[in-house]
């Protein structure tokens, strides 16, 4: 009879959580889900981009045909980057010598050896990708990937839904970013920080009641300001979160907002977000499409000087989705590039993270001693995520009432 393995030491659990690469045990559990690793519009047909995912350097190219395909990010021969070489039909030819693979990984030609057949172990990586909601999911495990069921919503696939999609990659390990989701307490401050934006306004600064139930999907997240003011969250395992946030303009739908936190390695992590709107009026969708078109490409860690040392934030039109971005990036990236969990004391406000870190710690533990771990899938009933009334409130938060001794 095996020996269960010994549980890991407080210091090395709270490390577990943040190593996200090969032969690592988070990374061994990320890589059994489908991972946003692009934006569909970012690859043409006939083109090849480099993209890092859990720790591993890939290369993503359309085929002429307009087929996504994702393999290894260096040649098989001499190691160089394989982005830079050419798309010819549904293959990639490496730059250096000409080497060629197709969309397994398998190398089929190697143009100078003049051999009749290239051998079968000559290949580099190869993965399954899928498009949805105009971005490229890549499943990086080993054998036949699970359906791609767990990261699809429903408010994604209504008709008429206007889709806009952004992605931010930003030096900061990918677990803080998680744990930011299941902290409803943050609402209530950070994003009152630079400016109140109508995100700010619509949570207000009220303390919430908190309440963590884990479902087939993830963990939903209940957070009760007032009876008029009732903020829900629909986290998706391992690394998804779907909330809703204010429109554009008094009036307009609101925005479903389903943002994934894909770790590159263990010091950089990339925000892949989805925003869907319901069809409103002409002039809605528009404002609609209009902002992502001019403020979709606002990536906060580009502006790190700005918003820590000169507290500048977007521009007065960029309020919704680059004001969000840049504050929860001042909260998250002031944690440091990874943060030092040994040093925080938590407190009951804090339920949403350990509950986070002990559904985590339960997974590793079964893939460390060979149990199976929890089947996580699509909600059989989609949550219904409440909006709020909004608050006409500007300036700093309201001062917190220290209670009664």
């Amino acid at each position: 009879m095996d020996t269960p393995n010994a549980a890991p030491s407080r210091a090395d659990q709270l490390a577990l959580l943040t190593q996200a690469g090969p032969g690592t045990e988070m990374g061994r559990l990320l890589r059994m889900f489908w991972h946003p690793v692009a934006l569909s519009r970012d690859l043409q047909p006939g083109e090849a981009i480099p993209v890092k995912a859990l720790g591993e350097e890939l290369t993503l190219y359309r085929g002429e045909s307009g087929t996504p395909y994702l393999v290894g990010g260096r040649c098989r021969h001499r190691q160089t980057l394989l982005h830079t070489g050419w798309i010819q039909g549904e293959k990639i030819r490496c730059i250096y010598h000409g080497w060629q693979f197709d969309g397994s990984g398998q190398c089929v030609q190697r143009p100078a050896e003049k051999e009749a057949r290239v051998p079968p172990n000559c290949r580099i990586p190869g993965y399954p990708v899928h498009e949805y909601c105009g971005m490229v999911f890549a499943y990086l495990g080993e054998g036949e990937p699970p359906g791609f069921e767990l990261p699809r919503k429903d408010v994604f696939e209504a008709p008429g839904v206007l889709i806009a999609v952004t992605k931010e990659t930003w030096k900061i390990n990918w677990f803080q970013q998680i744990e930011n989701s299941l902290d409803a307490v943050h609402v209530s401050f950070v994003h009152q920080a630079l400016r109140v934006g109508p995100f700010g306004d619509a949570v207000t600064t009220m303390m919430p009641d908190l309440s963590y139930t884990e479902n087939e999907a993830g963990i939903e997240q209940v957070a009760v300001r007032a009876d008029d003011n009732i903020r829900k969250s629909d986290w998706t395992f391992p690394n998804n979160n779907h909330v809703v946030v204010p429109g554009l303009q008094k009036g307009d739908p609101w925005i479903d907002f389903g943002i994934w936190m894909v770790p590159q390695d263990d010091e950089h992590s990339t925000r892949f977000t989805i925003y869907a709107m319901a069809p409103g009026d002409e002039p809605a969708n528009e404002r609609f499409r209009a902002y992502f078109r001019k403020f979709g490409g606002y990536n906060a860690d580009e502006h790190y000087d700005e918003l820590f040392h000169q507290r500048k934030g977007p521009s007065e039109e960029d309020f919704l989705a680059g004001l969000i971005s840049a504050q929860d990036y001042i909260a998250q990236r002031g944690q440091g590039v990874v943060a030092d969990r040994r040093q925080e004391m938590l407190g009951k406000s804090d339920l949403g993270v350990v509950t986070l870190r002990r559904v985590f710690w339960r997974e590793l533990d079964a893939l460390r001693n060979g149990r199976p771990t929890k089947h996580w899938r699509k909600r059989a009933e989609p949550l219904t995520l409440p909006t709020q009334p909004g608050r006409s409130r500007q300036g700093t938060p309201a001062p917190v009432e220290e209670p009664a001794s």
